[in-house]
This record gives structure tokens, sequence and C-alpha cells, in this order.
């Protein structure tokens, strides 16, 4: 398969009539002013795409249900009861359905992969499915479906609080020992098999509340060279309870107790001070930031500037699927920034582009976090690309330079007309290969299950 670009964002900068060839899911070949063939797919403007690091996508059929002021003080914590409550009504055909959807979704919005933080694994009672990996298996059967280029991570979640308090509510679903979960991940790893050979398993620690110190270690040390996930810091309350639990606030524990390096992706990171900021710079792990779910949750604002500045490596994701927008997960990156320290341009190192400096840096980080060899459009890497439309009215005043720019902050979803997953081209002329039979698969799934939330 051969791809012709108008323009097209390589690994060192912009080129013009770019001819690149697909084998095997992977660039082979790539040709600088040249022109197109007959039978070569045609697009404006090509990218590397960026990988979605961190996705619950069941929270998908969630968004607008908790948008309602019921107490006197709304947060996180609130918002996470209706999560529990939601989540004893979904069944394994909905967790399949709404994956489905939130993973077509991505696609359309340039992300040509995810990291999918899965930690539902039981049924409602907490009682163990008879195939232990049944919901990641639907995880993986809507990735297949989709075709987007899945790294899944299933979780270890063991505890209510860091006072170790018995799991209880929609959290039976998630528990398991660590000697569980073990034969939990051989399972998943047996069903992994049946998919694109792109596909890819890491491994996460849901947080320092649900998972003891010597089991996040001892997690770590059982599985070496996958990635290795783990929520951190998100709010300030988290922040303030493992302090007293441990002696350290959670990033500064993990970098002082844990072998923190680059396969370490650490979610959120929200509340970090300037000696935790630098120390997980330096340390080589990406810092995983969600800016649209943590608006959305309250959570606080990452301390981007100084740990871009430390040359700290990060990458976005989706979370909680409240809204899926690549362009617009880079813009609240930026815009809280610009907030909290009330200047404008913000996330670079020195001078330069802010959207190159995040969505490459995105793509970059991204990779990293999930073990994926992708992010730049450069031979040897996987074909993750994604193709915009330059001419659009939100980009034509624009030169090459200055495009990612205009796709960060002035463009909508809209302009990204075709995606590739490892060469499967999944998204054309706007519209996802399997649109169709998801959506209507996904509103069947949600007005039944909204039947059962009433």
């Amino acid at each position: 398969m051969y791809i012709f670009a108008k323009n097209a964002r390589l690994c060192n900068d912009w080129a013009t009539n770019v001819r690149v060839c697909v084998t095997d899911g992977q660039i082979s070949e790539i040709d600088l002013e040249t022109q197109a063939l007959p039978n070569d797919i045609r697009v404006d403007t090509l990218l590397p795409a960026i990988p979605n690091l961190h996705s619950h996508s069941f929270q998908r059929a969630m968004a607008g249900m908790t948008e309602y002021r019921a107490k006197d003080r709304e947060s996180f914590w609130t918002w996470r009861d209706l999560m529990f409550s939601f989540l004893e009504h979904l069944m394994p055909e909905d967790i399949m359905a709404i994956a489905a959807m939130s993973f077509l979704e991505m696609q359309k919005a340039g992300y040509a992969s995810v990291g999918e933080f899965h930690y539902i694994h039981h049924a409602q009672s907490g009682k163990h499915y008879a195939n232990l990996g049944e919901l990641s298996h639907k995880i993986m059967e809507a990735a297949y479906i989709t075709g987007i280029g899945l790294t899944h991570l299933p979780v270890l979640y063991t505890y209510g609080s860091e006072r170790r308090d018995t799991l209880v509510g929609g959290r039976l679903r998630f528990g398991n020992t660590l000697n569980q979960f073990e034969e939990l991940f051989s399972e998943i790893e047996n069903g992994l098999k049946n998919l694109y050979h792109d596909a890819r398993l890491g491994v996460a620690a849901h947080s320092l509340r649900a998972v003891s110190p010597n089991d996040i270690n001892h997690l770590a040390s059982m599985f070496k060279k996958i990635p290795f996930h783990l929520h951190v810091s998100e709010q300030e309350k988290e922040v303030k309870d493992i302090q007293v639990a441990y002696g350290a606030k959670p990033v500064e524990w993990l970098l002082k107790n844990a072998d923190i390096n680059s396969r370490w992706c650490l979610i959120h990171a929200t509340h970090m001070t300037n000696w935790e900021t630098q120390a997980l710079a330096n340390s080589g792990a990406v810092a995983g930031l969600c800016p649209i779910t943590e608006a959305n949750l309250g959570d606080g604002i990452f301390n981007g500037r100084k740990f871009l500045e430390a040359d700290g490596s990060f990458g976005v994701g989706s979370d909680s699927n409240v809204n899926i927008s690549l362009a617009e997960e880079l813009r609240t990156l930026e815009y809280s920034q610009r907030l909290l320290h009330k200047e404008r341009n913000m996330m670079v190192n020195g001078i330069g582009s802010i959207g190159e400096s995040l969505y490459l840096g995105a793509a970059s980080g991204g990779a990293k976090a999930l073990g994926r060899p992708c992010g730049t459009i450069s031979v040897g890497r996987l074909a993750d690309l994604v193709a915009i439309d330059s001419s659009d009215p939100s980009l034509c005043a624009l030169s090459n330079n200055q495009l990612l720019d205009g796709f960060t902050f002035a463009a909508k979803d809209n302009v990204i007309t075709d995606l590739w997953s490892s060469g499967r081209h999944q998204v054309r002329d706007g519209r996802h290969i399997a649109e169709e039979y998801i959506k209507n698969l996904y509103r069947k799934t949600v007005s039944d299950l909204r039947s059962r939330l009433n």
C-alpha cells in the first residue's frame, strides 16, 4: 500500500510530495519530492498519529450523567460514587459495545492506538467469570472490530483505600490478590494471540490507594519488560491520605521506593512539588496527562512548564471519555498552563511552536508509554498515521510550520480525513469503515442500559 501526501510531518521536518510505502503494518519506504501513482491513496497532509495512553472505555456511556449538582460540595469523590453505582449494571456485551464506540471515536479524533487501563474483571457480585479474562476479551473484541492498535493494561486492584479497606459495591468487580492477578494475566495473554499483530500487553497497579506498596513493587518485578502504569496524585485528598499513611507524597514515595524508569507511566501526577517534578522528569517515566477529564473532575493543574524545562516525557489520554477529542486534550493542557501562570505560549521548552511541541511530544511520550514503535513517520515504525485537510477554513491561511498550531488551537475534529492503525485504513473521508454497525450497536446497548438504570 502506498500513501501519497502533498505535505507530511516527518521525524525531523516538513516535506512535500511524499510517498509512503506500508508493508505488513510498518513504514517500509519514504520517497520525497515525488509524484503519485494511479493506485496510491492520496491525502492532503500526513501526520504521525498520537497514541491515547489512558482510557477507561466503559465510562464513555456515562458522559452527561454526572453534570448535576446534588450536594453542597461536588468533587471527584462524589463522581466516583456515581461511577461505582453505574458499574453494577454493566454486562459483558455492554462493555464490548461501549468500548467499540469509544475506540471508533478515538480513531476519528486522530488516535491510532489506545492504552486501555482495564480494572473491571468480575461479575457484579465480585464472582469470577468461568473465563477469568472474559471482560478483557470483550475489550479485545472491540479493538478487533474497530481495528485500533491496543495496548491492554489489566489492572491490579486489591483494597478500598490506603487503610486496606475491603472492597464493596461496584468495586467488587475489580478485586484480585496478587496471586489471582497472575492467573488472570495469563488468561488475558492467551486471548491476545487472536488480535492484530501489533497488539500489546502492559500491566497496571491501580494506585497507592488500591494496591499495597509491597504489591506494587512485586508486580513491577514480575513484569519487567512491559509498560507499567499507575494512577498517582490525581486529587489533593489522595496526596494527603498517602502522606499520612506512608510518610511521603505519592510521587515522592514512588521515586524513593520503586524502580521508576522509562517503562513506567504515572497517570495524572497532578499535584507535585518542584522536586517531584524534576525527579520524575529525570527518571525517564512518562507523565500520562488527561486534561479534559482532569478539568471535568476538578482535579487540578499539572506542573507542565517545570516538567518540560526538565525535559520530561509526557503523553495524553482520554481517561473518562467524557469528550473524545485529541485536539481538545492538547488545547486544554496548554490553556490550563496559561490560566495558572497568566501567560501565553507555555508548553514548549525554550522557544518554538506550541502546537508542534504538544503534538510531537505527546506522540513520542505516548509511544513510549504504550511500548508501541510509533509516533514518527520514519522507516521501521508502525504505520500509525493520520491525515488532515489543510484546505479547511480553520487551516487554509497557515503555512506548513503553523499547521500543528492550527490543528491544536483552531480546528475541529472534522479536519481529520483518514487514519491508519498499523496500516489498517480505518477512517476514510472522515468516516470509520465500521461506523454504521458500531453506532447502531451502541445505541441499542445504551437504550437497554438506560432502562436498567431507571
